[in-house]
């Protein structure tokens, strides 16, 4: 079901896809960075960065999952 709503907003939600290729191009700043045998202190930074923006993304994402699962109220 998750699966169904998210592939549903991916087609449909411009700014859902646009969360989710942010998402997806941290993800892949940081799997560069966590390849390395050794940061240095800025990349080590910029890491704790990217855990958060990408937490912050995820977030925004699931609630706007949680909103299209839930019929309006009116």
């Amino acid at each position: 079901m998750a699966e169904q709503v998210r592939e549903e907003l991916l087609a449909r939600d411009a700014n859902y896809r646009r969360l989710a290729d942010e998402h997806a191009g941290y993800e892949q700043r940081l799997d560069g960075l966590l390849r390395k045998p050794r940061m240095s202190e800025d990349e080590q930074l910029e890491e704790v960065k990217l855990k958060k923006l990408k937490l912050h993304l995820k977030d925004a994402m699931e609630e706007m999952e949680r909103r299209h699962r839930r019929p309006a109220v009116a």
